[in-house]
């Protein structure tokens, strides 16, 4: 039966498993393709030059020089307001040193209550998802958000809520260095992209990140919940996977 078959049948299968992907050391990034877009890591300087939460969490963010250190600076941080009406602080999940990281866009309701990325049923697809081409959160893959703390009633975040976390997302990904990132849903695409095109026109083509001095490949990805809504998009999912599966293959 499908992996995530149990979670809605109205989603079907994506496909039958692939073969694990090792995890290898990480090698240099492949030359990406189709549309390409730049994130500097020189935004988080810019940032640290702006009046304000954001300049402040800029600040933080560049002295932070590991993760850990990172993860402490960002729960002390009092510049956005979601942290006053959330239970935790959800700053990661998985193996820091894995190639490939999931960037998603804020906790929910049970990212919330358990202090951990991508736990509710949503998280569970991703999981399911991500095991059909061998990456899982205990062995090979990062999980993080662009912003740590969920928005009440899981709204989306604001434009000065993200522009206010983005520092330390960014530099949550320059201390990860993964190999890979997947951008899954809108927001998190579009946040890190600097761009203002949907998520449907997005996914499928590799960007390219430029953070840390590193230019890493980044695929943007539907969002779970969007694919539980819409089960149609199993074939474009499935897709997507099988271009980081080839991506992965390709750089070990």
């Amino acid at each position: 039966s499908p992996p995530y078959s149990g979670l809605q049948e109205s989603a079907g299968a994506l496909a039958t498993p692939a073969s694990p992907v090792s995890p290898a050391s990480p090698a240099s990034p492949a030359v990406t393709s189709g549309v390409t877009s730049s994130v500097v890591a020189a935004q988080i300087n810019t940032a640290a030059t702006q009046n304000g939460a954001a300049g402040d969490g800029a600040i933080l963010a560049k002295n932070a020089t590991t993760l850990d250190a990172l993860a402490a600076a960002l729960d002390s941080f009092e510049g956005c307001g979601l942290k006053k009406t959330a239970k935790s602080t959800v700053f990661s999940d998985g193996v820091s040193s894995a190639r490939v990281m999931l960037v998603g866009e804020a906790p929910g309701q049970d990212e919330d209550r358990s202090g951990k990325p991508f736990v509710g049923r949503s998280g569970q697809l991703l999981d399911a998802m991500m095991a059909t081409i061998g990456l899982s959160r205990d062995t090979n893959l990062y999980i993080a958000n662009v912003i740590a703390w969920r928005p009440p009633g899981n709204r989306a975040p604001s434009i000065d809520e993200l522009e206010i976390c983005k520092p330390f997302i960014l530099r949550q990904i320059e201390l990860a260095a993964p190999e890979i990132i997947v951008l899954v849903g809108g927001t998190s695409a579009k946040t890190l992209l600097n761009t203002d095109t949907g998520i449907t026109r997005l996914r499928g083509k590799w960007q390219t990140l430029e953070i840390g001095g590193r230019a890493i490949p980044a695929l943007p990805f539907f969002h779970p919940a969007y694919v539980l809504r819409r089960p149609e998009t199993k074939a474009d999912v499935w897709a997507d996977l099988c271009a980081l599966k080839q991506k992965l293959d390709a750089g070990s």
